[in-house]
């Protein structure tokens, strides 16, 4: 994933919102993704979110339209928003019209919504 592209402002949700929405069961109407490491995810996670870690960027990226729907909503996940900010100024280069950094990451979340979630 390069930095040489101009940033364009990126839309946000907080995990006030993210947690509204998962218990609501409005999730089926959401593209869920997760960029942090593997062994990351092993720690926390939050159900749902499909694991793309940017590490592995190369094996997944060219079927990135074939897994995901460039207009349905997606939010994107990291520890704590800068991994997921990179990702979705990526995806909106690629077409998708309706993305959201998720601000403070699982870390937030872990904080605000749900402290069964471990920490790192």
């Amino acid at each position: 994933m390069s930095d040489s592209f101009s940033y364009q402002s990126i839309p946000e949700i907080t995990v006030e919102e993210l947690g509204h929405r998962l218990q609501a069961g409005s999730a089926e109407n959401l593209q869920l993704v997760d960029v942090r490491e593997p062994q990351e995810v092993e720690i926390a996670q939050v159900e749902g979110f499909i694991n793309l870690p940017l590490s592995e960027f190369s094996q997944w990226s060219e079927q990135i339209h074939t897994h995901f729907d460039h207009e349905k909503e997606t939010l994107v996940m990291c520890h704590h928003g800068m991994r997921s900010a990179q990702m979705c100024q990526w995806l909106m280069r690629q077409g998708f019209t309706n993305v959201k950094n998720i601000a403070g990451g699982i870390d937030a979340y872990s904080i605000v919504v749900d402290p069964d979630i471990p920490r790192y």
